[in-house]
């Protein structure tokens, strides 16, 4: 029996074009006014360490947000960026300046396994604070309430079992009993061999199907 589901985002629970063509195009223009006007903010001046530590050099601020530039561009998926982006997001949410999508789908299929006494948890590769923003401040509303955790990369990456596995030791369930959701292939092999039962979200012809999975066009497909 499915006691937990683990939904990504990106791709599953809301709109890749979003997140690529609305958020990081969002961040990559406020980077450096950001960086500027939080330079005395503690945590700021811990990620930009983390960015420094990544790259190996000091980095004036000019150089920094030159580098969260060009990671920003090549979508990487470093701890450092994803905190900064969800700093400069909470911003964007909270000046109405940005809208957290979600599939119409989406709240209906939460609320319905919530209904049914099943935790909902998130896994994705933006930081924490990002998941809270989008789900918080979403089309649908405030969904945060559905929730019982969220987990980003300090968990792990997302295409290591060893993440999943880590997830499982943090809610306290076996594998037989959660099911993660997500679009990437390699993302559901991993959970599957940490032992989660898997569920692929083909949202639209992009997503390339990934064999041993259940497969599912809308989140109130899932079997569950």
């Amino acid at each position: 029996m499915i006691k937990a589901i683990v939904t990504d985002i990106e791709g599953t629970t809301s709109s890749i074009d979003f997140v690529h063509q609305s958020l990081f195009p969002y961040a990559k223009r406020h980077m450096r006014a950001f960086l500027r006007a939080q330079a005395g903010n503690d945590e700021v001046q811990r990620q930009l360490a983390e960015v420094e530590r990544q790259e190996n050099r000091d980095l004036s601020l000019g150089e920094a947000a030159d580098v969260l530039e060009q990671w920003i561009a090549e979508d990487r998926k470093y701890t450092p960026l994803k905190a900064l982006q969800g700093m400069i997001w909470r911003q964007g949410y909270e000046a109405g300046e940005l809208k957290g999508h979600v599939y119409p789908d989406t709240p209906d299929a939460l609320r319905h396994w919530q209904g049914e006494g099943r935790k909902l948890y998130v896994y994705s590769s933006g930081s924490e604070e990002a998941q809270r923003l989008i789900f918080g401040h979403s089309d649908a509303g405030d969904l945060t309430p559905l929730f019982s955790g969220y987990f980003d990369t300090r968990i792990g990456g997302k295409r290591e079992a060893a993440s999943y596995r880590n997830i499982l030791q943090q809610i306290g369930l076996p594998g037989a009993e959660v099911l993660f959701l997500s679009d990437i292939g390699e993302e559901l092999d991993a959970a599957q061999a940490a032992g989660m039962k898997t569920c692929q979200l083909l949202r639209d012809e992009r997503t390339r199907p990934a064999a041993g999975h259940q497969q599912v066009g809308k989140m109130t497909d899932v079997v569950v």
